[in-house]
């Protein structure tokens, strides 16, 4: 309330309260001239100047409490009230990643500005990143003009003591990233105003405002110390190899937590908007890749679910194999008969390819559906892109499908279809959401438990004495698959075999019970540049360095001794094919 609310018809009694009293003082004016008292008209009126300053001191004094307590009472941190609150976002540990802290807008008023210059040079002096063409323009504008947003309190402190007149702040509230570019695609950004664009920020909206109005903070799935370590490999590769992108993710495969999501390059979310679009493109999520031979470990898991082989199964690889409209070679070739072991190992195209036709094409596109590689990854972010499909499931498009080719995926569908063989077979969404302790969400089986343990036995070995080899961890029993897919040239209207994306798709600790711990971890580098750019050897060294330094903090021991019953029937292996090439597709 203020005094212009004070008028007659709001408050009636009020005013013929203050009448009377007036009329009292003028009655006793008139008595004091009736009666000839001078001295009592001076009493009078001095008395009256005093009531007349006291009142006004007291009005100016409760003006001045109310300015100063009361009047902001409808806003939140200096900010408009009604602007909503968003709550902080934290790691599954607690560690902040997120929260709104007050900043300061300045302007300038050219009208109380005294000195051009003085106020141009200090302003320069206090705010380096403020250009003197900002500065010049507002000096030279009419009215009050904007100068720069996003002060912080000290800023605001420094700009403040330099006592220059004509300088206004305002406050505003504004979110802030204190790890900077750590989990930035994942986490995501928000623009001014509040209004949330990408990652989390976005996907879970709704929650972020409901714990702002609480008071409460948002758990994400992330662990910050998984992120650093991912990051940094990730970037080291990026280094090494020189690709146009890179992509990295680790989850846990019974809850669909995502533990890191790495997109390369990357960006700070407090100046997203100095960031280009190809930096703020979450590759984990919405770009889609010919994923290459990661996709055998879905036809060699299908193939052992459905019965139509065993991992001793055995498939003539001696010669190219004619399969609907293409001719199917071997990266590596072995000229040989291979066990279905061997086919995984040596990431036989041909034996793959033998292996779907066996399969049937309709039964193959049915768990292809079941794993959810034909949609979009279950998980929140909105960015997560549909997958690009085979229009029709021939002879062609299976013998392609089998083996990685034909079909593109986002990373994060990748990674999801994997969890459903690993996990003892269920299909488990992914989620950026931290879990509650002790939490094993249910889903849809897709392969049996059976299937899984062989899965985990051949990818372990893949790692010993396949083309995985580069991906070994000291004592974490780490199983994996090597991808290599070509990608399309409309230059050439081909494949190209110089464009390739190299990936490697890693399961880690391979031992122990279905329902025991066990973590997913995906590298891959979009056309790495080198002589050798095959998964095996650019994307691997890096799965194998992460897992090495996170598995501490994931709680995973080491064993340094082989798992029990590996050592001999690895050997025997090794001796019956020798050694491959470490660089394996």
């Amino acid at each position: 309330m203020s005094i212009a609310d004070l008028t007659p018809h709001r408050y009636p009694a009020l005013w013929r309260w203050i009448i009377e009293r007036v009329w009292r003082v003028e009655h006793a004016f008139e008595r004091a001239h009736a009666d000839g008292r001078a001295e009592n008209d001076t009493r009078i009126r001095i008395f009256v100047v005093l009531a007349v300053f006291a009142v006004g001191f007291c009005v100016m004094s409760g003006g001045a409490v109310w300015s100063a307590t009361l009047a902001h009472a409808g806003r939140a941190g200096g900010v408009a009230a009604g602007a909503p609150e968003r709550a902080d976002l934290v790691d599954r540990e607690g560690r902040l990643l997120a929260v709104n802290l007050i900043h300061y807008s300045l302007s300038l008023d050219i009208k109380d500005v005294w000195s051009k210059r003085e106020t141009r040079q200090a302003l320069l002096g206090a705010l380096p990143q403020l250009t003197p063409e900002q500065i010049d323009r507002a000096l030279a504008a009419k009215k009050r003009a904007f100068l720069i947003g996003g002060l912080t309190p000290a800023e605001r402190a420094r700009v403040h003591d330099l006592g220059l007149p004509g300088l206004i702040f305002e406050p505003e509230e504004r979110r802030v990233y204190p790890l900077g570019p750590l989990a930035a695609h994942l986490i995501g950004y928000t623009e001014k105003g509040g209004v949330s664009l990408a990652g989390a920020e976005r996907a879970l909206q709704d929650d972020i405002l409901k714990a702002g109005a609480a008071g409460k903070p948002v758990a994400l799935s992330v662990d910050v110390r998984v992120q650093a370590a991912l990051e940094e490999e990730l970037a080291a590769a990026a280094e090494q190899y020189h690709p146009n992108g890179a992509v990295g993710i680790v989850t846990n495969i019974h809850t669909g937590e995502i533990l890191a999501l790495a997109s390369w390059p990357d960006f700070d979310p407090n100046f997203q908007q100095r960031a280009t679009p190809d930096q703020k493109l979450n590759r984990a999520a919405a770009a889609v890749y010919e994923m290459g031979s990661t996709f055998k470990a879905f036809t060699v898991a299908i193939g052992l679910d459905t019965r139509v082989a065993t991992p001793d199964s055995t498939y003539d690889a001696r010669t190219p194999l004619k399969m609907g409209y293409r001719t199917i070679h071997d990266y590596h070739g072995t000229n040989r008969i291979l066990t279905l072991r061997e086919v995984f190992n040596h990431s036989s195209n041909i034996g793959t390819a033998l292996l779907a036709h066996s399969i049937g094409n309709d039964q193959l596109a049915r768990y292809f559906a079941a794993f959810g590689l034909t949609r979009r990854a279950g998980v929140e972010l909105v960015e997560s892109a549909r997958p690009l499909t085979p229009k029709k499931w021939d002879d062609d498009d299976i013998a392609s499908v089998s083996f990685g080719h034909g079909i593109n995926v986002s990373p994060l569908t990748l990674v999801q279809a994997m969890g459903a063989i690993l996990n003892g077979g269920q299909m488990i969404p992914l989620t950026i959401r931290k879990a509650p302790p002790g939490y094993r969400p249910r889903g849809e089986r897709v392969v049996s438990e059976a299937t899984t343990l062989s899965m985990l036995q051949i990818m372990r070995d893949n790692v010993v004495v396949g083309t995985g080899r580069k991906a070994e961890a000291p004592g974490l029993s780490v199983g994996g698959k090597t991808g290599t897919g070509e990608k399309y040239d409309p230059a050439i209207r081909a494949y190209s075999n110089v464009k390739q994306v190299g990936s490697f798709a890693a399961v880690f600790p391979t031992d122990g019970p279905v329902e025991a711990d066990r973590y997913f971890v995906l590298i891959l580098l979009d056309e790495p540049k080198g002589g050798i750019r095959t998964g095996g050897w650019v994307a691997a060294p890096a799965v194998g360095r992460t897992i090495d330094r996170i598995a501490p903090f994931l709680g995973v021991p080491r064993h340094m001794t082989p798992s029990t019953g590996m050592p001999t029937l690895i050997a025997a292996r090794a001796t019956a094919s020798g050694a491959q090439p470490e660089t394996g597709l």
